[in-house]
């Protein structure tokens, strides 16, 4: 179990533009704050990623989103709520343009989820959204322990926060929140 203390020094890494790699629901995820545009590149580079194909976020709970839940319909909202905290990924529109192109790749919409890990949950309380990726170079399959994240990175700064997976078999199912269509299973 991550303490209070390795959860607090992620926070400070991550707020200096540091890259963290942390247990998800199914796999390792690398993070970093979504709006420091040099921190999510790293990310990018270390995984050999394109900016266009965009990147998951994650946050604590749906106030951390109120600025991209606000415009939605009522259905839509109430979608979302029913839902999280989960293992879903959401698709939502990002109509104010609250969230970098960076973030988004070549999408209008925003690829969050709301977590339901006690220990994303507390990073995100600690930072606000975070980047949400799987901790593997593209082409890879991605690290489902701490001893594969070193031996992907390990030349890397990255601070590795430990704990357990979430008991999810694999990445997150990504669903359109307008549409409702499942576009990763």
């Amino acid at each position: 179990m991550t303490n209070a203390f390795d959860l607090t020094a992620a926070a400070a890494h991550i707020k200096k533009g540091g890259i963290v790699a942390y247990p998800t629901e199914g796999v390792w995820g690398l993070g970093c704050d979504p709006f420091n545009k040099e921190s999510v590149q790293k990310i990018l580079d270390l995984k050999g990623r394109e900016v266009g194909k965009g990147l998951v976020l994650v946050a604590a709970d749906l106030a951390q989103i109120k600025s991209l839940v606000q415009p939605l319909s009522q259905s839509a909202r109430d979608l979302l709520e029913a839902s999280c905290p989960g293992p879903d990924t959401w698709l939502i529109p990002d109509t104010d343009q609250v969230i970098p192109s960076w973030i988004k790749g070549n999408f209008a919409t925003v690829a969050i989820r709301i977590s339901k890990l006690s220990l994303v949950k507390s990073l995100c309380e600690r930072v606000g959204l975070l980047v949400s990726t799987s901790a593997n170079p593209s082409g890879r399959d991605p690290a489902l322990s701490q001893e594969q994240v070193e031996l992907y990175f390990e030349d890397e700064n990255i601070f590795i926060v430990p704990g357990e997976l979430g008991g999810q078999l694999k990445p997150s199912r990504i669903r359109d929140l307008l549409s409702q269509k499942v576009l990763r299973h």
